[in-house]
């Protein structure tokens, strides 16, 4: 299975300081950093959701995790180095608690050792590269299922090819000869310099975060630095093109795409695209970032209001080393009223019977609870602002309503409770139990129902937290149908620990924070959403699997379980009878209807591509597979233009005819109507 770091410890890879020296004798941990990781390891243990204490299994973990985070793609370190390494496999937990934190910077110091090794390789002899691309020979560009390197003979091996898939790629792209050496020179150059910057602090809030994350994936630790800058582009993150961003190898790749931003407007970037190159105006030289910082790719995209951005970028579905194409972006500022909640009202034709649905596309569960401290009775919330567009929508006489909670990563329990209570009468939503075993309700205290006409909620793979609170409550009330792809599963809260409150340091020092799992999330059945997500009534295609980008993903992920169910009174709006009326519709569209034949392709392609990552060194043979690639696009955008007229195949007006989720969504909302009668 392929291995993917959590955003955080992507960050904190990249995150490090502008130290003004490089290293010039080992890095040492300053002399409060024992007590640091002893506290830290000390809360943990005793307020932790998971009650388990740092103990020699713990220790092989996070020893393990460490060295992923150092050499994530068994690239650097020789597999006499693990062997090594293997003394503080039962000693970690041991010393920790003693405050002893030398292990971190031992193991980081032979990592720096063999990066440096590297390096030597790379500009003593690759660098004047003549490589033979009419050769057979693949490189793996994902090697967490092979073994570390033996010896030194097969990392030169290895990064022979590792170059050799570079310049390839470059060639390509259409680089000209003396461009690809000046591009690959520069690449390793700030390659070095980022590594040659890494201090003391750096290091702790790896090895830290690495032990916190070793009690579940939501637990980390932040240095001050990472702290203030987090906070720091967590503001900055509304100006610009509208994405967040992470580190995947030497790639800078799309998470998100936020709601409102030119990103998404334009439609011309998408989550899993990796940016390779940045350039400023319609004619500013591009700057290749690959091995590049976060923080400095960020930079470089970021910029004033109105001016143009070039990106070059890998599409997802191009693969890992695929082609690349250069798009435009001019840069914005995310205004508020762009994240919130908006509704349409789209008019659709199906067997000869037209409808209008109300869709009220969610990005998250917000409050403004400053506004509401203040006494503003006019503040936004997403239970107030979808009460008024519902109201809006009713005035249209709407046959149906969808609520979007695709890519929706949560909020504001609160609105999740809130909302759903604007379809329910009343009753408990959502079952919240802590550390110590204590359950509590929310529930939905208000008696009136905004809404009772036919109801349809999407979610995605990448629905988390509160949609998943709110779409398991519909579903378990029985008052929607729930579609989509199954979501990602966090079912926990967590909250931020400032461990300064408990330390005296040094003057003009400062200790970090740290973010631990106190609650876990559960339906009204007793089904946690944890782990396991909430699964739709209806299962559209999807690329995306739970073990590589859900909560499944991460091995330290607090399991699935379930608990007594709570006393609720479902409605009797979905039926058995009528959600198996509507599956069968959807199973013989799957066979018969060309829309969602196009969407099943498109997906099988994207899956492929997501999970090929043997990739081929031969010129000839790496043309062939973009082409075909190509190929298969273009015959496929070619097949979507065509005018649709033969019966059985359906149309939709008024909406962007890319979204095809959001099209059969719909289709399956006039089956919804149609079978109620």
């Amino acid at each position: 299975m392929k291995k993917y770091l959590s955003i955080m410890s992507l960050c904190l890879i990249t995150l490090v300081a502008y130290s003004q020296s490089t290293q010039e004798e080992n890095l040492k941990p300053k002399i409060y950093f024992g007590d640091e990781a002893r506290l830290a390891v000390q809360i943990l243990d005793t307020y932790h959701y998971r009650k388990i204490s740092l103990n020699d299994s713990l220790s092989a973990v996070i020893l393990k995790e460490y060295i992923e985070t150092l050499d994530n793609n068994k690239s650097y370190f020789l597999k006499s180095d693990i062997a090594e390494f293997q003394e503080y496999s039962t000693q970690l937990d041991d010393l920790t608690k003693e405050g002893n934190v030398f292990p971190a910077y031992t193991i980081y110091d032979r990592f720096k050792q063999r990066f440096d090794e590297r390096m030597d390789y790379v500009y003593g002899t690759l660098l004047d590269y003549d490589f033979d691309f009419t050769i057979d020979e693949y490189y793996d560009t994902d090697r967490s299922e092979l073994e570390y390197a033996e010896n030194t003979e097969e990392l030169n091996d290895l990064w022979r090819k590792i170059l050799k898939s570079q310049v390839l790629s470059l060639k390509l792209n259409g680089k000209a000869d003396s461009s690809i050496n000046k591009t690959i020179v520069t690449r390793y150059d700030r390659f070095k310099k980022a590594i040659s910057q890494y201090n003391s602090e750096d290091i702790f809030e790896l090895y830290l975060n690495t032990i916190a994350e070793a009690y579940d994936p939501h637990s980390n630790y932040f240095s001050p630095k990472t702290s203030d800058r987090f906070q720091q582009n967590m503001s900055l993150s509304l100006e610009g093109i509208g994405a967040r961003l992470q580190t995947d190898n030497d790639f800078t790749k799309v998470v998100e795409i936020l709601p409102g931003g030119p990103a998404m407007k334009s439609d011309l970037i998408h989550p899993d695209d990796r940016i390779i190159g940045v350039a400023q105006g319609e004619d500013g030289e591009m700057v290749d970032v690959i091995g590049w910082r976060i923080d400095d790719v960020v930079q470089l995209i970021k910029g004033p209001k109105g001016t143009t951005v070039r990106l070059e970028i890998i599409p997802a579905e191009s693969g890992v080393y695929g082609a690349s194409k250069t798009i435009s972006l001019v840069r914005d500022k995310i205004k508020l009223e762009d994240m919130q909640a908006k509704a349409e009202v789209v008019p659709v034709t199906r067997n000869g019977r037209q409808y209008q649905f109300g869709v009220i596309t969610l990005p998250s569960f917000y409050m403004d609870f400053e506004a509401y401290q203040k006494g503003d009775v006019d503040y936004n919330s997403t239970t107030r602002d979808v009460k008024r567009l519902i109201e809006e929508l009713e005035t249209k006489n709407i046959d149906g309503l969808m609520i979007d909670l695709r890519n929706n990563g949560g909020g504001s329990l609160a609105e999740a409770i809130d909302l759903t209570g604007l379809f329910i009468k009343d009753g408990p939503v959502v079952q919240v139990k802590n550390s110590s075993n204590k359950i509590e309700l929310g529930e939905d205290v208000d008696d009136k129902v905004i809404y009772d006409g036919p109801l349809t909620v999407m979610i995605n793979r990448f629905s988390a937290s509160a949609s998943e609170i709110f779409a398991g409550a519909i579903q378990d009330y029985g008052r929607g149908v729930v579609l989509g792809e199954t979501s990602f599963g966090k079912g926990t809260v967590q909250s931020v620990i400032d461990l300064g409150r408990y330390l005296n340091v040094p003057e003009g020092e400062k200790v970090g924070q740290l973010k631990l799992t106190l609650q876990k999330f559960y339906r009204v059945t007793g089904s946690s959403t944890q782990h396991k997500g909430v699964d739709p009534d209806i299962n559209f295609p999807s690329a995306f699997s739970a073990e590589e980008f859900g909560e499944s993903s991460r091995p330290s992920a607090l399991p699935w379980d379930q608990i007594k169910g709570t006393k609720y009174k479902p409605t009797d709006q979905v039926t058995q009878k009528m959600l198996a009326e509507v599956s069968k519709e959807y199973r013989d569209r799957l066979q018969n209807d060309r829309h969602l034949k196009d969407l099943i392709s498109e997906t099988e392609e994207l899956k492929k591509s997501i999970s090929t990552t043997r990739i081929s060194l031969n010129q000839e043979e790496r043309q062939r597979e973009i082409a075909e690639a190509e190929k298969r696009r273009t015959e496929q955008s070619a097949m979507e233009g065509a005018k649709i007229g033969k019966e059985g195949i359906y149309e939709v007006n008024n909406i962007d005819v890319d979204d095809k989720y959001l099209r059969e969504g719909l289709v399956v909302l006039s089956d919804i109507v149609s079978a109620i009668g």
